[in-house]
């Protein structure tokens, strides 16, 4: 089990959002682009869900 992890604060937002998402890479992703969609009011789309895997990183420790 390899996890991975996203940070809103990695990208400049208006809301100056500080979510910080962590666990297995697909766990990551379904929850970034649904807190994307919900929050940020970006379009869930194949093109989103790639930038957010190519995006990720390494967890911080004990996260």
């Amino acid at each position: 089990m390899t996890r991975k992890a996203t940070d809103c604060r990695d990208t400049p937002s208006v809301s100056n959002c500080s979510l910080y998402i962590s666990g297995e890479e697909e766990e990551v992703i379904r929850a970034a682009a649904e807190h994307m969609v919900s929050v940020h009011e970006h379009q869930d789309s194949p093109a989103m869900r790639e930038q957010i895997r190519a995006s990720l990183k390494e967890p911080v420790a004990g996260s």
